[in-house]
């Protein structure tokens, strides 16, 4: 089954676009994630309609960010994105019938209900000005810089 990450993928690039003045391509986006521009298009369209992102057409147009970092939390975005399935186990479904399979799923549902309430809530305490803390840290003790047209760059 192949992950999900989109919601890792959006945190990445607009962290990188908190660090560049002024808007970003899709295309430059793209090229970073390893993806096609309308991907990035189609994923940024959800973010901008949940007000977390503005674009400007044109010459000199592309992406920004449309709050500050600090007003934006994991949940958001993951809100922004559709809610995509967070866990990637699942219910048999086989014996629907079968009063064994009806336990499992029953008690395995709750579980899930539990581990996701959970999850989303800690989403909503984690905001992009703590991850953005965070990488300046990272590249304080790395010695390195960021940008996002070379640190992406395929090799």
């Amino acid at each position: 089954m192949k992950r999900d990450s989109r919601l890792s993928g959006v945190l990445h690039v607009l962290l990188h676009m908190a660090e560049i003045t002024g808007p970003v391509t899709s295309e430059t986006m793209a090229r970073a994630m390893q993806t096609n521009p309308v991907v990035v298009r189609r994923i940024m369209a959800g973010l901008r309609e949940a007000g977390l992102v503005r674009s400007e057409k044109g010459h000199g147009g592309g992406w920004t960010i449309g709050r500050p970092l600090s007003a934006i939390t994991l949940r958001d975005i993951y809100d922004a994105l559709g809610r995509p399935d967070l866990f990637a186990i699942g219910n048999r479904t086989e014996s629907p019938g079968c009063l064994v399979e009806q336990a499992v799923n029953a008690a395995l549902d709750d579980s899930l209900a539990e581990a996701e309430a959970l999850l989303i809530a800690r989403f909503g305490t984690v905001t992009l000005a703590a991850l953005s803390a965070d990488f300046h840290a990272r590249m304080v003790a790395s010695g390195r810089s960021v940008d996002l047209e070379t640190n992406h760059a395929p090799i």
